[in-house]
């Protein structure tokens, strides 16, 4: 139980990397994201542009795009159906 909760806290780290940065240290980066499920922002002058993220952090986004998707069809069809039964 103490891993996983050592776990939860690192998955919420973030860190921020300017561009230079991280291209000096893309190996580090990238291990530290799926190995150590950290988020890296990547910076240009000091202004967030990029991400790196987990698979399991993107695929757990694309689930929430999904559904959202879903609402947003759902609603059009309810709104048709509405309109259609007028």
């Amino acid at each position: 139980m103490c891993v996983m909760d050592m776990n939860r806290e690192r998955r919420n780290t973030m860190t921020t990397l300017s561009i230079v940065e991280a291209r000096n240290r893309l190996a580090e980066a990238i291990n530290r994201v799926s190995y150590g499920g950290e988020r890296v922002v990547l910076a240009r002058r000091g202004k967030p542009v990029a991400a790196l993220i987990s698979t399991e952090d993107l695929a757990l986004l694309q689930k929430l795009e999904d559904a959202e998707d879903v609402r947003a069809a759902t609603k059009v069809l309810k709104e048709y159906d509405r309109n259609v039964k007028r």
